[in-house]
């Protein structure tokens, strides 16, 4: 799909509201390009599954839209706020309406569960002490974890509750977006189908839009809307997932209907 062709994709839903718009995105560092010419929508109330061959900035991407790294060029809206050029002001105010959920979990390794998940009240907020570990004990069990892992520090969870954990910090401030950088990565198959289920469940009964930076081919036909593949620097083409065989492209075929991706396929629909 060339970026005319995309274009005129993104044109033709434009009946859609578009919560997260990419457009002409560059990222490099150094002498190295990254994306050239990116442009991406994400729609409201959808699981968007970011896939790509290793390399392709898939979690740059993730990082870019978050404000954690900065581009050489283009345009990035979030809920109709200009992250990269807009005011200060207005890019504080939206950050409240996004959550995130890094590799591992990304915890702070010397504050407990409840305290990781109270961080983004404390910074955010000026709720009370007691109101704020409340919201977060609230937090924890939303997500699966016992109460009695609040006092646990991230050393002492396994890698599942960690994930689960970091979940519950991204959920802190009713976020709109929640942002998943490979979020079922080390996951033993039960442990990742579990989690599959989890954010499916949170996702309907909270309304989220879920950006997921995932290889999990589970995880994409079991709770993505749809598919987005990076290649050759950009967005190759974007769609549902049973769409993505039709791509005449030789890393989208070898993906997508290999062994690996039958057999994912044949487990999503057995859910």
């Amino acid at each position: 799909m060339n970026n005319d062709t995309q274009q005129a994709s993104l044109a033709a839903t434009t009946d859609r509201e578009a919560v997260i718009r990419v457009r002409g995105l560059r990222t490099q560092f150094g002498t190295q390009v990254v994306h050239e010419g990116l442009n991406l929508d994400v729609w409201r109330g959808e699981v968007l599954g970011i896939v790509g061959g290793s390399g392709t900035g898939k979690s740059v991407l993730l990082r870019t839209i978050v404000g954690l790294n900065k581009p050489a060029a283009g345009e990035i809206e979030v809920l109709g706020v200009d992250v990269l050029n807009g005011p200060e002001d207005d890019r504080r105010r939206i950050e409240r309406h996004w959550g995130v959920a890094f590799q591992d979990g990304a915890l702070f390794s010397s504050l407990t569960v409840l305290q990781n998940v109270m961080a983004p009240l404390r910074e955010h907020t000026g709720l009370s002490e007691k109101l704020m570990e409340s919201l977060g004990a609230l937090k924890i069990s939303l997500v699966g974890l016992p109460q009695l892992s609040c006092g646990k520090f991230p050393s002492e969870l396994s890698g599942g509750m960690r994930k689960r954990a970091a979940l519950a910090r991204a959920l802190a401030l009713d976020p709109e977006i929640v942002f998943l950088d490979e979020p079922t990565a080390g996951l033993d198959p039960i442990g990742a189908a579990a989690y599959d289920e989890l954010i499916g469940e949170l996702q309907q009964a909270l309304g989220l839009t879920v950006f997921m930076v995932t290889h999990d081919l589970d995880s994409l036909y079991a709770i993505c809307d749809r598919v987005a593949v990076l290649a050759e620097k950009r967005v190759l083409v974007e769609g549902p997932i049973e769409d993505m065989t039709k791509v005449d492209h030789p890393w989208v075929q070898e993906y997508f209907t290999g062994p690996r991706a039958r057999a994912a396929q044949q487990k999503g629909q057995n859910r």
